[in-house]
């Protein structure tokens, strides 16, 4: 979503990650990192995190005004390393700068690490992974954790009522962090087990599924509850076939607003439209193995893992449309009763208000949701970090 009044943050944030990520990938390169579930390990029990300065943005100019003398103190050493006669002047004045650097509060950058919190998932969410750990959720944690994400028959005899898998918490978290707990457990202040750990039950790979689908999950929990979602989701990957040519990966296209329509036999296909990639998306297989003239997709786990997100049946697909934008979020839903697109069918923002979009005619209500999406792109802030 947008972080309203911030958006001078968003650069100092992203350099904080970009400079964790290549210090850990010069320690692995080295050989100093180690390794954690197959990937680089971080090997601090704290990392640097901005979601507390989007809160905060007196502590994140102070965070600026820091980071910017002390760019300045280097210069000034590497200038006294060439100036022989001013060289100890200089020199003099790195420790001024130093006392005059408004440090931040540490218990605002800093936030507890793991081992593999800046692991990254290798499913590219895709509705393959999500199908795999819907069987997951149902076999290890649906008793606990309840199909819905807010609590089991199992919750009120756990520790602590479990976490609630349909808020905002899987997107509080980065997703390495989420990885670790769900392998090794969690604990409380005093040690004791709050969630038991499942690595001797399942390797990384199976819980980054898991993850997959709570993501999923919660997508679709929110719409139902809110209309809305409430948290960014990205488009599931999946196979397309598109004629006779060589079936591709839906995530080739990203970079393209994309339109997917989800159809049944008796659904008219839609108008070709320049501004959109249409993708059709079958509610139910096809009686015959002709090649389609469209772009499509006749996949089970991609009808399950849309009508999860859209937070439906799959029996109420038929005629649902939901467009994505250029980096692959889903954005706006139009439902099969829906006649034509407007700005109300925004489904992934934060300002709910309507607004008035400039050079797009009143009638063209597609035009008007697609110039609001270009016009409010999503930052999401994951692990601390916005994406």
């Amino acid at each position: 979503m947008n972080i309203p009044n911030a958006e001078w943050v968003n650069p100092l944030i992203s350099a904080l990650e970009a400079v964790q990520l290549a210090v850990l990938r010069l320690l692995s390169w080295v050989g100093l990192s180690g390794t954690s579930e197959g990937q680089a390990a971080w090997p601090w029990p704290l990392r640097l995190t901005g979601e507390n300065l989007l809160i905060d943005l007196g502590q994140a100019r102070r965070l600026a005004w820091t980071l910017a003398l002390l760019a300045l103190a280097v210069v000034v050493l590497l200038l006294a390393l060439f100036w022989r006669r001013r060289r100890w002047w200089l020199m003099g004045t790195v420790p001024l700068l130093l006392l005059l650097a408004p440090w931040p509060d540490a218990s605002v950058l800093m936030a507890p690490a793991q081992p593999t919190s800046f692991h990254r998932s290798p499913t590219g969410f895709s509705a393959g992974s999500i199908a795999q750990g819907r069987a997951l959720y149902a076999q290890h944690c649906v008793a606990c954790h309840g199909a819905d994400g807010r609590g089991g028959t199992l919750a009120s005899a756990q520790p602590v009522w479990p976490p609630n898998l349909a808020g905002p918490l899987l997107w509080k978290r980065a997703d390495g962090d989420v990885l670790w707990r769900i392998l090794h457990g969690t604990h409380d202040r005093r040690g004791r087990a709050t969630m038991p750990a499942f690595a001797d039950s399942l390797d990384a790979q199976d819980v980054w599924a898991l993850i997959d689908f709570m993501k999923a999950n919660a997508a679709g929990q929110s719409l139902r509850a809110t209309g809305a979602w409430a948290q960014p989701i990205a488009l599931p990957d999946m196979t397309v076939r598109c004629g006779d040519h060589a079936p591709r990966a839906l995530s080739a296209w990203r970079g393209q607003r994309m339109r997917i329509v989800l159809a049944d036999a008796s659904t008219a296909p839609p108008l070709e439209d320049p501004r959109l990639v249409s993708i059709i998306i079958r509610t139910s297989a096809r009686a015959t193995t002709t090649p389609s003239a469209d772009c499509e997709v006749d996949n089970a786990d991609a009808r399950e893992a849309l009508a999860l997100i859209a937070g439906a049946g799959t029996d109420a697909l038929p005629g649902l449309q939901l467009i994505a934008d250029r980096d692959g979020w889903l954005r706006a839903r139009n439902a099969p009763d829906q006649s034509a697109w407007s700005e109300d069918d925004l489904v992934c923002r934060t300002d709910l208000a309507p607004q008035a979009t400039r050079g797009v005619p009143a009638s063209d209500g597609l035009g008007a949701l697609i110039a609001r999406i270009d016009a409010e792109p999503v930052r999401s802030v994951k692990g601390g970090f916005i994406h």
